[in-house]
């Protein structure tokens, strides 16, 4: 009898936990918004510097992964949807799938995993380790919010680089998938690029795009709310960066689903 009461107990704890977490980053996307928009009014503007150095960390290095990985998901795909259609001898019409497969929802989805990956469980450990080490009691003492100094650089880096880094991925998965289609069906890339061109719609390049952007600032408020919340010392830190990985893919997983869900019916 004593064990029900515990669980209930624990479940109403963490329940509890999640929510404070979940306000807590609506505030942090509050707080960055305003100083996005009056930084400058204030004398207190978001530093240039501070966001190419986080886009650079965030866009150009992750530039190999993303092409190596976006390139193996296209011919996956190109794989998949001719072993899959070949039955009907419709091998042809691979385009249509491979395309609206990779713009609307691979291309976006595997660049926000990625990020997450890399970026999002980098910032919850830079965050946790400062707040371990007092650094951003010390930013308050000096009179620097810490929103603005450390949140908002990394908020627009992503919002930039997430969705320019689903564009490459939109364009290397479509490249691999039309190598693979024209050794293995005998088209040329210029029909493939033709077929894929006429499948798509600029309805379809903002689906992707859109859903990156989503996934940009669900990756930033992961990783800050859970370095924000960390204890135990270096240990901690590491507690924390796995578990900003863990919920900013099950976030974006989740979202994406939503986000289909609500546009597609």
């Amino acid at each position: 009898m004593s064990a029900s009461p515990n669980l209930l107990e624990r479940v109403g704890r963490a329940t509890a936990r999640g929510i404070a977490e979940i306000g807590f980053g609506a505030s942090l996307l509050g707080e960055s918004l305003f100083w996005m928009v009056l930084g400058r009014a204030r004398r207190q503007p978001v530093r240039l510097p501070a966001i190419f150095d986080q886009a650079m960390e965030i866009g150009i290095r992750a530039l190999p992964i993303v092409t190596v990985l976006a390139g193996t998901i296209g011919v996956m795909l190109a794989i998949q949807g001719i072993y899959s259609l070949r039955p009907f001898g419709a091998e042809s019409r691979v385009t249509t799938g491979i395309a609206l497969s990779v713009v609307r929802e691979f291309a976006p989805l595997i660049t926000g995993i990625l990020v997450a990956g890399r970026s999002g469980s980098a910032l919850a450990a830079r965050l946790g380790t400062m707040h371990i080490n007092q650094e951003v009691d010390a930013l308050r003492v000096m009179g620097i919010n810490p929103v603005r100094f450390l949140v908002v650089p990394a908020l627009l880096a992503m919002l930039v680089m997430v969705p320019a880094l689903t564009l490459w991925a939109d364009f290397v998965a479509l490249l691999g998938a039309g190598l693979y289609v024209s050794g293995e069906l005998s088209m040329s890339l210029a029909v493939y690029a033709e077929r894929c061109l006429e499948s798509l719609k600029l309805n379809d390049l903002t689906h992707g795009l859109s859903k990156s952007a989503i996934f940009a600032v669900l990756i930033t408020l992961v990783g800050v709310v859970n370095g924000a919340s960390v204890s135990g010392g270096a240990e901690g830190v590491g507690r924390v960066t796995t578990r900003s990985v863990v919920h900013a893919i099950s976030a974006i997983v989740v979202t994406d689903m939503i986000f289909v869900f609500a546009v597609t019916r």
